[in-house]
């Protein structure tokens, strides 16, 4: 498990956002034969699980600044993988997945599930289920963080 080329980095940021690129990267190369990057899959994952949201919670559920979600949204938007409406604040635009949307998603799924498998398989099932719930306790406790602010 040691590699002299990874070195131990002393702060968790920074070893989440290289496993974070480096995993990234891994997703990446599956996803792109099917014309897909994965902030967009994640996206269209999200959506599809929950349903139209407002672009604020959609940020908000993917901790991800307005800026980098509103220039993927146009992508989306422009290859009709996503519908987007006004509310009654002008201001406020929701997101909804499209049908082209959902057979993009589902095109891509064996695709990520190939990705997770292997993942899975090679970290186990205990050290997966305790990755993904720190992920979530790191996510929230960072958004508490960023509130307090």
């Amino acid at each position: 498990m040691d590699d002299p080329t990874i070195p131990s980095l002393p702060c968790m940021c920074a070893s989440l956002r290289r496993a974070a690129r480096a995993l990234t990267q891994t997703y990446e190369k599956e996803l792109r034969p099917l014309g897909l990057r994965s902030t967009q899959l994640t996206i269209l994952q999200v959506l599809s699980r929950t349903g139209e949201l407002t672009q604020r919670s959609l940020g908000k559920a993917l901790a991800m600044d307005s800026t980098s979600l509103t220039r993927t949204l146009a992508v989306m938007l422009r290859e009709g993988w996503i519908t987007e409406r006004r509310g009654e604040d002008r201001r406020e635009r929701w997101i909804g997945i499209s049908r082209a949307g959902e057979k993009k998603l589902n095109n891509a799924l064996p695709a990520w599930e190939k990705v997770q498998a292997r993942l899975r398989r090679e970290i186990g099932p205990q050290s997966w289920t305790d990755l993904m719930q720190l992920t979530r306790q790191l996510t929230h406790f960072a958004a508490i963080e960023g509130d307090s602010l």
